[in-house]
């Protein structure tokens, strides 16, 4: 391939990256107040510019736009799941830095917290199936880090997994919680992070008395 014919198609390659990443935007900022189930191809193209038969070079249909959403709106969440478990393991400071940075999380990226909210349980199935693949990722990474305090010791793998979906539906909740604050609705973003930090502390002290509990009710 020549030089001219390599930097054409780069050239081709970015401006379909670049419509694709609009398409993602305009569906994001639709969807603010709709669910997925409600919005049409149509008005996503009209926002771009673009003839609605476009949108077919970049998704199959708008299941699958979605779907590129949720991959978008939770990967950055990794990163945030990292810097929670990452840090000191005393109990108080990581339930600090939990709620800290679920509240930084929700600052910075509102929309894509609103979208997964919704279609978590909304009435497109392929996203609500990669909502919980993605979730399911982060209970993993969550249960291997729990796995490795020393208050885990002699806990079965199931235990720790149903751990790690407790501290991901936790987290989840709260960035739902959070995001009504920002929006005017519900309890204040203080009230919002004093609950949840006393229901992470609740997790945790029930977390050091789960062995003997599960052991005495597996004798009953």
């Amino acid at each position: 391939m020549s030089h001219t014919s390599a930097s054409a198609s780069t050239s081709r390659e970015t401006q379909k990256a670049r419509t694709r990443c609009a398409l993602l935007d305009a569906g994001l900022r639709l969807l603010e107040d709709k669910s997925l189930s409600s919005l049409g191809l149509r008005e996503v193209t009209r926002v771009v510019g673009m003839a609605p038969a476009a949108f077919y070079r970049h998704f199959r249909d708008m299941s699958d736009l979605g779907v590129a959403l949720v991959d978008e709106s939770l990967g950055s969440l990794h990163a945030v799941v990292r810097e929670i478990l990452e840090g000191p393991r005393d109990d108080v400071e990581r339930i600090d830095r939990t709620v800290g940075a679920i509240a930084r999380y929700v600052r910075e990226h509102p929309t894509h917290v609103r979208f997964v909210a919704r279609e978590r349980h909304g009435g497109v199935p392929a996203v609500r199936a990669a909502i919980g693949r993605e979730l399911d990722r982060f209970a993993d990474e969550v249960s291997q880090v729990l796995a490795t305090d020393e208050v885990s010791a002699g806990w079965s793998a199931e235990d720790v997994r149903m751990l790690g979906e407790l501290y991901v539906d936790h987290v989840v909740m709260t960035a739902s919680a959070f995001l009504d604050a920002a929006l005017g609705e519900g309890p204040d973003e203080e009230t919002v992070a004093r609950t949840a930090r006393r229901q992470l502390l609740l997790i945790s002290t029930g977390r050091r008395h789960w062995a003997d509990a599960a052991s005495g009710a597996a004798g009953t």
